[in-house]
């Protein structure tokens, strides 16, 4: 009799956790599958010393094959689910496709970024969930500085060195908290003008600083940002983002270049795919952690909305915490549902929270017992080294050489403006030129962003947002893209580009060599929870897997559990279909058309035209 098959799908800290335990539990009586975007398990707590210079991005990634030598780990997203048919369809981080087979499946997606009904933020902002994001969000602010420092312009220089946050609970604190001190560092090396400094804001409608925690830890928290210079500005936060700044809620407007979005968080869409009883985005389990009516399949973490039994009719928060203890549980559960131990409800205590605010600061609730300052940072790097399942060692040493040594400061450029959009869905993959399509959708025309590098005639800057080809527009050198092109359409005499939008088959736009097909797809995209026009159906594909090309009858491929796309809300009705990229078993490359103009260099060889883009407005996010 062949062995169980278990599919775990993510490796955030509830699947991470399932996975390490199930390993231990089923001692090889089970094939144990993880599927995750990345190699890494990411410890999200240390993410704002990452962006502060303090850690490297190495010291939080754990590596997956590394500390689960018995899982087997597949690269990929999940798109589609067929309970019925007991498997799992995903695409691969290089747009291949693949089926995975189940007889227990354990969800465990995670969580994205939360967006509100605010104008220009998804244009204008950038989120803080993953990686990628801590990286660009380091390079950016040691340009602005550098950029700051070397204006003529004093109203420009001011601009540049303002940093605003929105979002005072945790995450956004420690942001915050850590960046005041990175930039304080930095502007040391490279004076400002006369009176200027950098100048760090926080943003939020709640009524006091990190409203989650005990009130006395919150004062802590506001009193080492204000002494930081952090400009603290509760019930209020942003009504409208701009390219020059924010207009905040008061009426006051504040130039700025930089952005950044930690208002929260929302369970991955996956779920929502699977037609089942939900509960603010997220599925509905017993304390088990198992979907009643659905005996093989498990969820926990920040898809799961588990009850709480020491809060009869509530349900447990979404934090690292509770979703650590609910891998362990539900890995159990798994175990029992094979035969292998005894079945166990989901019961925690709360053990306290603690909150990094760099240096030697910090304000922490061990147990219950309020603490700050140099105890409460001991407490909380102590809790931190725990908790981690690997690279203490490495960890512990970067914070040796942070205290003894001057923090290094300088743009690596790993990681560009439009390769980290807000909208994603996928915070934790970075987007890359002519990569597959990734599970987020596009939110109107790609405009310009405060961080100052998509700006107007600005050679050699970034393409724009959801261009990830790098077209250039007219007349710009140094690949800068055209303003409020949907698609990732370049315009007119681009080279490099792709076709004018709707020109069937495979017909380049005027001159446009290198010309590919025009993206009026009505199946671009992946259909995202919240969003008007476009619910997804039970099983349906997350995200168009562009790399692949054309497929046959791709709308009704007769894989179980998938349906056609909906077209995008904001769609002025049905636009007929083609291809985003060359089709498998095409035939020669269509003419090249006359060469480029002479101010208009064709792109490098290492660029190549990105996917098709969709460009439907994203409705409000749903309030997790």
């Amino acid at each position: 009799m062949s062995r169980p098959r278990i599919v775990i799908v993510g490796a955030g800290f509830a699947g991470y956790r399932t996975a390490r335990t199930l390993s231990r539990l089923t001692r090889h009586q089970a094939d144990i599958t993880l599927l995750n975007p990345t190699d890494y398990f990411l410890y999200l707590p240390l993410l704002p010393q990452v962006a502060a210079g303090i850690l490297e991005p190495r010291r939080v990634s754990v590596s997956l094959s590394g500390t689960l030598p018995h899982v087997r780990l597949v690269l990929g997203e999940a798109d589609g689910i067929d309970l019925d048919g007991h498997t799992v369809h995903y695409t691969g981080p290089e747009g291949e496709e693949g089926t995975l087979p189940f007889d227990r499946l354990v969800l465990a997606a995670g969580s994205v970024n939360k967006l509100l009904p605010i104008p220009g933020v998804a244009e204008h902002a950038h989120g803080f969930r993953g990686l990628p994001e801590a990286l660009y969000l380091r390079d950016h602010v040691t340009r602005q500085v550098e950029l700051a420092a070397a204006a003529d312009d004093r109203a420009e220089c001011a601009a540049r060195c303002t940093f605003v946050v929105v979002g005072a609970g945790y995450t956004g604190t420690e942001v915050a908290a850590h960046g005041a001190m990175y930039t304080d560092a930095q502007v040391r090396k490279h004076p400002m003008r006369t009176g200027m400094r950098p100048r760090w804001m926080l943003l939020d409608v709640a009524p006091r600083v990190m409203p989650e925690m005990d009130e006395r830890l919150s004062r802590t928290a506001e009193r080492v940002l204000r002494q930081r210079g952090v400009d603290v500005r509760m019930r209020t936060s942003v009504k409208e983002a701009t390219h020059d700044g924010v207009v905040l809620t008061d009426g006051s407007t504040v130039d700025t270049r930089t952005l950044v979005w930690c208002v929260g968080v929302r369970p991955d869409p996956l779920v929502e795919s699977l037609g089942l009883p939900m509960e603010r985005g997220r599925l509905l389990v017993d304390p088990h952690l198992q979907v009643p009516g659905r005996p093989e399949l498990f969820a926990c973490g920040d898809v799961a909305a588990v009850p709480d039994l020491n809060q009869p009719g509530q349900y447990t928060p979404m934090t690292a915490q509770h979703a650590w203890r609910h891998g362990k549980v539900c890995a159990q559960n798994v175990a029992a549902s094979l035969g292998i131990g005894e079945r166990r409800a989901y019961r925690h205590r709360d053990m306290g929270f603690v909150v990094d605010l760099g240096g030697a600061k910090a304000a922490a609730n061990p147990l219950g017992l309020p603490m700050s300052g140099p105890a409460a940072g001991a407490v909380t790097r102590g809790y931190h080294l725990a908790a981690m399942p690997g690279n203490r060692v490495r960890v512990a040493a970067d914070w040796l050489l942070d205290a003894v040594l001057p923090r290094q400061a300088v743009q690596l450029g790993l990681v560009r403006s439009w390769s980290v959009p807000l909208e994603s869905s996928s915070p934790e993959v970075a987007r890359v030129p002519g990569g597959p399509e990734r599970h987020g959708k596009a939110t109107g025309p790609a405009g310009q962003r405060p961080d100052g590098e998509e700006t107007g005639n600005q050679p050699g800057g970034e393409p724009a947002r959801n261009q990830p080809g790098g077209e250039s527009a007219k007349g710009q050198p140094g690949g800068e893209p055209a303003k409020g092109q949907p698609g990732g359409e370049p315009a007119k005499n681009q080279s490099g580009g792709e076709p004018a939008k709707e020109q069937p088959g495979a017909k380049p736009a005027k001159n446009q060599p290198r010309g590919e097909p025009a993206g009026s797809r009505s199946h671009g995209g992946r259909a995202k929870g919240g969003q008007s026009g476009s619910p997804r159906a039970s099983g349906k594909p997350r995200r168009a897997v562009e790399a692949a090309g054309p497929r046959s009858a791709r709308e009704g491929s007769g894989k179980p559990g998938r349906a056609p796309r909906a077209s995008g809300a904001g769609s002025a009705g049905k636009r007929p279909t083609a291809p985003s990229g060359p089709s498998r078993s095409a035939g020669p490359p269509t003419d090249p058309g006359p060469e480029p103009p002479a101010n208009q260099p064709p792109p490098g060889p290492d660029i190549a035209p990105g996917p098709v883009k969709r460009t439907d407005r994203r409705a409000a996010e749903g309030d997790s």
